[in-house]
């Protein structure tokens, strides 16, 4: 921890020999959209250090599971500091208040003879009815911000002191599931979201943020009767329009039908979803897996081919993607920097890592960062010519 402060200066320092005045910012500012940047993000941003009593029960259950959680993020706040553009944050809902305030795992620890860890959330954080804020529920339930509208305040917080940032992307995934089934170990079922959740979960945003800093599917359509033809025929803002701006997205496609129930094409709401091209709220989609990974078929390598050439062509026709360079610490253990590569390549204008730059993982030192402690570059797909890497800096 004593290396954070020196890693996120380095972070924030301009390129050598270069800053842009205010006046070239500008000027940059109206020539670029957008979605012809790109910058970094994290996964599951909001995620702690797993408890060392939980990890050690996981190895003994599943060793590529807890090979796959052993990662970590410091507060979101510092990962903004550090050049973060882009924050991941699971939400669970509990309308009835406490349903997730006493997670079953120290009870499977203790009944395979592990002395459970201490929990660090103190009780109040999960009573209520507030959106809770954990990635799987009964066994890594520990976040850096709890609930879900302490996470908003952070964010809102740090964009209030940063005038004239980057536009910050904020993924969310509901959680409405369990990762696996277990006749013996049976998971605390997780409440469906509703129409009248997604209510609520937009009133919520609207209120910690502020409307007027939030860029909203209606921002964005304008006069046109759908998403999909507003970013084939307008494109997106102007990044001039964009900085200060929080976007929020979905990073999940299971939910569309009932987020846009009574609002056709996004209308009045605040979330972009993760649609399928060509559809009416079509404006953002994700290709995390290259497609065929996401079943756990097909080689990286082909893996990666995929990637390499959907991407790119999504990225042509207007929309914004948002990819991820790494995955369950496989990457990283096995020191493997092609799939940052691609992702790079692709032109995606989101790629989410669990290594940036002031967090490089503890194998091989591998971490994702833009060169010369850029925090957001030219895209390599859709910029246009006049783009200039060094003008696109907060």
């Amino acid at each position: 921890m004593t290396r954070i402060p020196a890693l996120f200066l380095a972070a924030l320092l301009p390129v050598a020999g270069y800053a842009a005045t205010p006046a070239e910012t500008r000027n940059a500012d109206q020539a670029v959209r957008l979605n012809e940047i790109q910058i970094i993000g994290t996964h599951n941003s909001y995620r702690a250090d797993i408890s060392p009593a939980t990890l050690q029960w996981l190895t003994k259950q599943s060793l590529k599971i807890a090979e796959a959680l052993d990662y970590r993020h410091t507060s979101l706040d510092r990962q903004l500091d550090g050049g973060v553009r882009q924050l991941e944050i699971d939400i669970y809902a509990d309308s009835h208040g406490g349903e997730y305030s006493h997670p079953k795992g120290p009870a499977w620890e203790k009944q395979d003879g592990i002395t459970p860890d201490p929990d660090p959330m103190p009780p109040e954080a999960m009573q209520g009815t507030d959106f809770k804020v954990m990635h799987i529920v009964d066994l890594d339930q520990r976040s850096s911000c709890e609930p879900f509208r302490k996470c908003l305040e952070l964010i809102s917080a740090w964009s209030k002191a940063h005038p004239g940032h980057l536009p910050v992307f904020i993924d969310l995934e509901t959680k409405q599931d369990v990762p696996f089934a277990s006749a013996k170990r049976p998971f605390t079922q997780p409440e469906t979201f509703t129409p009248e959740t997604y209510d609520r979960l937009d009133a919520e945003i609207r209120e910690t943020i502020g409307s007027g800093n939030i860029l909203t599917p209606d921002d964005v359509r304008g006069s046109f009767p759908t998403l999909n033809e507003a970013i084939k025929n307008k494109g997106w803002p102007a990044l001039a329009d964009a900085r200060g701006k929080i976007v929020f997205l979905f990073d999940r496609p299971h939910d569309t039908a009932r987020y846009v129930l009574n609002h056709p094409a996004l209308r009045g709401r605040v979330i972009f979803t993760n649609a399928t091209p060509g559809d009416p709220d079509a404006a953002f989609t994700e290709v995390n897996e290259g497609f065929i990974g996401q079943n756990g078929n097909g080689s990286a390598a082909v893996n990666n081919a995929v990637a390499e050439h959907v991407i790119p062509e999504l990225v042509k026709a207007g929309y914004l993607v948002r990819t991820r360079s790494d995955a369950n610490t496989v990457e990283a253990r096995e020191g493997d920097t092609s799939r940052r590569d691609v992702a790079f390549r692709s032109g995606a204008q989101i790629i989410s890592t669990d290594y940036p730059s002031f967090e490089p993982a503890p194998w091989h030192g591998f971490s994702v960062a833009f060169p010369d402690g850029l925090i957001a570059r030219c895209d390599p797909v859709n910029a246009p010519a006049n783009c200039d890497s060094r003008k696109l800096a907060d």
